[in-house]
């Protein structure tokens, strides 16, 4: 598949850390990064709010990335010791003064970080839906810029969990923190003031140095003249380097978003390849789209109750690859509503998800879909192991 790579254990050491990692053993020692630049307060960040947004629609997508290569891992890393007047390792043909970093977009679940992200890079990498809790495990996304590279993360949402799988992804979402050059907390402009929701992640905000950008999104969704009161409102929860309105759906207020990241990041070395855009492996991709399907055609308990797992991707020698998934729910009756009548249900989540399948490799594919019982599964620290979210 292209554009994916594969990481040992995604929920395990960062990719951040893999990344710095094989750049520390390809170049040697380096130290950390230099300061932050100075935050701004809430007067700033008004100033800003107010600046008018251009339009702009979504960023070309990359060539067509490799499917394989060695996998990161991370360690030490980042820029070189400026102390002792060395300038940070650059590969062959890699630019003077090239940045790069680590970019968190966190949020209250249903903010549109995922679809900041794929208009971010240009390509699908993340699913979407109107529900909650959509995104369940941190993804990364490599977007390459003449002068830079900005790796971005997009999280979980930060919320209260209720549950084992909550409680891992609220984890993740909260470790990525502490690992990022550059904080972006994503909320939403229809909501015209913060909820409890919003303070709850502000408050977890307090602690972090990091630089943290203002990102208020669905800018589409009110008028004009009400951004900037909106804006500040947000603002007023904490101190912000920066304040930038976007709609990540049709891209508006996006490459101003991206110019301010690009600023901010210290100088630094390719973690990536070029041609790469995300780590997820294939197989987890793929068994989200199917995930994708399930959440738009279901209701109340059932998108919840769902985890996909696709154990293997099987190319036959006549060009169609054999994608055998199995959709896990927590009840017979949740069971019974994804087959539907006559496996009716079951019958278009696959066409459809066979589509985005389809659409991502560039092949035909057979999917398999089956559906089973196992109770409780997201209080059940086993199930969730065998699901990929690690501890």
């Amino acid at each position: 598949m292209t554009g994916t790579r594969r990481h040992p254990d995604p929920e395990g050491a960062s990719a951040k850390q893999g990344a710095e990692a094989a750049v520390a053993r390809a170049a040697g020692p380096a130290a950390p990064a230099p300061p932050a630049a100075a935050e701004a307060g809430p007067a700033a960040m008004a100033a800003v709010a107010g600046e008018a947004a251009e339009s702009a629609g979504p960023r070309a997508a990359p060539a067509a990335p490799r499917a394989t290569g060695p996998t990161a891992e991370r360690g030490a890393g980042g820029p070189a010791d400026e102390a002792d007047g060395r300038a940070p390792a650059r590969a062959a043909g890699q630019p003077e003064g090239f940045r790069s970093g680590f970019v968190a977009l966190i949020g209250r679940p249903n903010v549109g970080k995922s679809t900041l992200l794929n208009q971010l890079i240009g390509r699908k990498i993340a699913i979407m839906s109107d529900k909650p809790q959509t995104t369940r495990t941190r993804i990364l996304g490599v977007l390459n810029r003449p002068g830079a590279q900005l790796i971005f993360v997009d999280t979980p949402g930060i919320h209260k969990p209720q549950h084992l799988l909550g409680e891992h992804m609220v984890r993740v979402a909260r470790r990525t923190l502490q690992e990022v050059e550059v904080v972006c907390w994503l909320v939403e402009a229809p909501d015209r003031e913060p909820g409890p929701g919003d303070r709850y992640i502000a408050e977890q905000l307090v602690e972090v140095k990091t630089p943290k950008i203002l990102v208020v999104n669905k800018i589409d969704q009110v008028a004009p003249g009400e951004v900037p009161a909106i804006a500040q409102r947000f603002a007023q929860l904490g101190q912000f380097a920066a304040v930038h309105p976007v709609s990540a759906l049709h891209g508006v207020g996006v490459p101003e978003l991206v110019e301010e990241l690009e600023g901010r990041l210290p100088q630094g070395p390719r973690f990536f390849p070029e041609d790469m855009i995300t780590d997820q492996p294939e197989a987890q991709i793929m068994a989200e789209l199917i995930r994708e399907q399930i959440l738009h055609r279901t209701r109340e308990e059932v998108p919840h109750a769902v985890a996909v797992l696709i154990e293997k991707v099987e190319r036959r020698p006549n060009g169609v690859v054999y994608v055998p998934a199995t959709i896990y729910v927590e009840r017979e009756g949740q069971k019974r509503i994804l087959i539907g009548e006559q496996g009716r249900m079951l019958k278009e989540i696959g066409r459809l998800a066979r589509l985005e399948i389809e659409a991502l490799l560039g092949s035909k594919i057979y999917l398999d879909l089956w559906v089973k019982v196992k109770p409780d599964w997201r209080n059940k620290q086993g199930a969730l192991s065998n699901f990929g979210f690690r501890a």
